[in-house]
């Protein structure tokens, strides 16, 4: 039985403190070690079977095949697929990667344009793997998961019809990079169903953990042409759509499919009859079918350029790659995302030093999962964060970038269901404990502009140097979630975790408020408003001793009694003895950390 979320959450903060996630050391995913995996197989000179990704039915799922091709799929193993099987074969490539039947482009998509990026591909695809002597059919992959790194480890059977592989598939019939890795993200995800529909920057930040900003096209930023510019030069990963159509994809008479991931590999600023062109080069996932307008492969523009540039840019072949103007990717794709691992790219300035600060926390139901502004009783229950930005700001330069990432527990992908999430932000002056209600008649410093049901939203604000506190929410109150909230910064901050609290006089007189004889407990969020916070009480002693009925029982809260009675005897002796001078920022930690 896994341990409760309270107990779970320590647990972790105790191995991400010890740097067990970080991508020189990763989570055994599925707690799958792949170093004593392999040494078992090969000691015993037997071929690896990934029992926790078995190959059968469960694996691919509903939904992808009929029953009758179901029963029809045989797992086959790289060699009974090639007389001479190599995991990467001739160095890496964007045109490697070919979609089978399953609906993944956007994971795809993101792959094309992690092969452009070769640092960041041999993080994600460990290039020292191979079909040589110690092979066993037992390879592994890794991939960023909220906050951090995991390492996936699969076999090698690869699900097949006729021989012919169903998925994923290299150009080269002797290439399997592309199949496996689609097969162990298709583990992290639950099944091969569970890849099926998605974004270009799920999949973007799986593969970097880095910073990620959405671009919608209908209203592009008046410097979209350098922002691209910067990411292309800063080892970023694009990836782009196209609007939904009836049916999905849907192929226009422009070449462009309905609905579907495309990757961004290239730009190129040309002079076509003496004036400037903004080119950019697109990659549809599929491998064919191009865009047939201005720029396209037999457009008659191409003769407009220079000898060098038309050599150097045309490529006249059905490969799914082309190239069109910047007005053109505006007009007929809805979103750009752009993923780096260095937020440089939003400024162009490559020498600027940038700080990150993650927090993980939770919106507890009928505790601190208080909704959007709209919900003015409860809004102020959601968890606060306090930022101090310092240092020189002038004009409307943009300088903090807020991320908020949901963090799901379901084990497969199809299950998840993202809430309406967004974030809010207020400027303050110095104050103690959790910011009360009246606070926030306020209007926000900076807010999202609309509250989305997607994994992460993104905001890129200008803020000047203050104090701010930031208040991550879903839309609607009572919404239960983990999340991940980023903070990126040009300048300097300070931040730290705030949250109200009760004195330890003040708990011992809420027994009298408890009715044991009627329900047996008193409602979390009346605690809050009763008593004045004196002591910090992170939202981790809420989801410690509070029911998920948003309550706390008498016996849970004698308990919360007696630890806080505990935490400020050890805080007056360490006082007494001066052996520590702790700021109320340092015992949050402290508290959050234990």
């Amino acid at each position: 039985m896994p341990p409760p979320g309270a107990c779970l959450n320590i647990m972790e903060a105790r191995q991400k403190q010890r740097g067990y996630g970080t991508f020189a050391n990763p989570e055994r995913f599925l707690n799958q070690d792949y170093q004593q995996l392999k040494q078992h197989c090969v000691t015993r000179g037997v071929m690896y079977v990934d029992d926790m990704f078995p190959p059968d039915a469960v694996s691919i799922g509903e939904g992808i095949l009929r029953p009758s091709d179901l029963c029809r799929v045989q797992w086959l193993r790289p060699m009974k697929l090639s007389p001479f099987p190599n995991f990467i074969l001739d160095g890496i490539s964007r045109f490697d990667v070919g979609q089978g039947v399953l609906g993944d482009c956007w994971f795809l998509a993101s792959l094309a344009a992690l092969t452009l990026q070769p640092q960041i591909f041999e993080k994600v695809v460990p290039v020292d793997q191979t079909f040589d002597a110690k092979y066993c059919g037992l390879f592994h992959f890794r991939f960023w998961r909220f906050g951090k790194w995991v390492d996936v480890v699969i076999d090698d059977k690869l699900p097949t019809i006729d021989g012919r592989l169903l998925f994923a598939h290299s150009k080269d019939q002797n290439e399997f990079w592309p199949a496996l890795m689609e097969k162990a993200y298709a583990k992290v995800c639950g099944s091969y169903t569970d890849m099926v529909t998605g974004t270009p920057a799920e999949a973007m930040m799986d593969f970097t953990g880095g910073v990620h900003i959405s671009v919608e096209l209908s209203d592009p930023p008046p410097n979209l042409w350098q922002l691209m510019c910067s990411a292309g030069q800063s080892s970023s990963l694009m990836g782009c759509g196209t609007p939904q159509g009836t049916p999905d994809n849907n192929i226009l008479a422009n070449g462009l499919v309905q609905g579907h991931a495309y990757t961004v590999t290239g730009m190129k600023q040309v002079a076509s009859r003496g004036k400037p062109v903004k080119l950019l080069r697109l990659m549809n996932p599929w491998g064919k079918g191009e865009w047939t307008g201005a720029w396209s492969d037999l457009s008659p523009l191409w003769k407009t350029l220079s000898v060098e540039d038309r050599a150097a840019l045309l490529s006249v072949a059905d490969n799914g790659e082309f190239w069109l103007t910047l007005e053109d990717f505006c007009k007929f794709y809805t979103d750009l995302d752009i993923c780096s691992l260095s937020p440089n790219f939003l400024d162009g300035n490559f020498s600027r030093q940038w700080e990150t600060t993650v927090y993980e926390g939770r919106w507890v139901a009928g505790t601190t999962a208080g909704g959007c502004s709209n919900n003015r009783d409860s809004f102020w229950t959601n968890p606060q964060y306090r930022v101090k930005i310092s240092g020189e700001h002038s004009g409307n330069e943009k300088n903090v970038l807020l991320s908020l990432m949901q963090k799901h527990d379901k084990r497969n992908r199809h299950l998840i269901q993202n809430f309406h999430i967004g974030i809010s932000v207020f400027e303050h002056k110095a104050q103690k404990g959790k910011f009360p209600p009246s606070f926030f008649n306020q209007a926000p410093a900076g807010q999202t502009k609309t509250y989305r049901n997607a994994r992460e939203v993104v905001e890129y604000l200008t803020l000047k140097p203050a104090e701010y506190l930031i208040v991550p929410s879903t839309f609607r109150p009572n919404e239960a979630a983990s999340f991940l909230l980023t903070i990126i910064t040009k300048e300097k901050t300070d931040g730290d975790l705030k949250s109200g609290g009760f004195s330890i006089e003040a708990c011992r007189s809420m027994v009298a408020l408890m009715d044991v004889s009627s329900w047996g407990g008193c409602c979390i969020i009346y605690v809050y408003r009763f008593i004045p916070p004196v002591i910090p009480l992170p939202s981790l002693m809420a989801l410690r001793y509070g029911a998920s009925s948003g309550h706390i029982t008498l016996e849970s809260f004698i308990g919360l009694i007696l630890r806080l009675d505990c935490m400020s005897k050890i805080f007056k002796q360490l006082s007494d003895g001066k052996n520590m001078n702790l700021q109320e920022s340092e015992v949050t930690k402290h508290s959050v950390q234990q």
